[in-house]
């Protein structure tokens, strides 16, 4: 028996500023574009098998999220990566 197909509702949209509600910065050496971010995530989705056994999720809603850590891309440590506000 393989694998079950997941078919998620609608197409996949790349993530954009607009959507990110957080940004950083790192103090060690500035950067403010690339950081990785460990977050956890839990989604309450609908799943809908098909008789032939192919799922397709829909209504994904966000019900907790919490970010681990986030380490600077450029420099490699996050001890001195801060939260900004958008204002700045």
């Amino acid at each position: 028996m393989g694998a079950p197909v997941v078919v998620l509702d609608g197409p996949l949209e790349p993530v954009t500023v607009d959507d990110v509600i957080t940004r950083y910065r790192c103090t060690a050496c500035g950067n403010l574009t690339r950081f990785d971010v460990v977050e956890t995530t839990s989604v309450r989705s609908f799943h809908h098998f098909t008789v032939g056994g192919a799922l397709s999720v829909e209504e994904p809603e966000v019900i907790a999220k919490s970010v681990e850590s986030v380490t600077c891309r450029w420099c490699g440590h996050g001890r001195g990566v801060e939260v900004i506000d958008e204002v700045q």
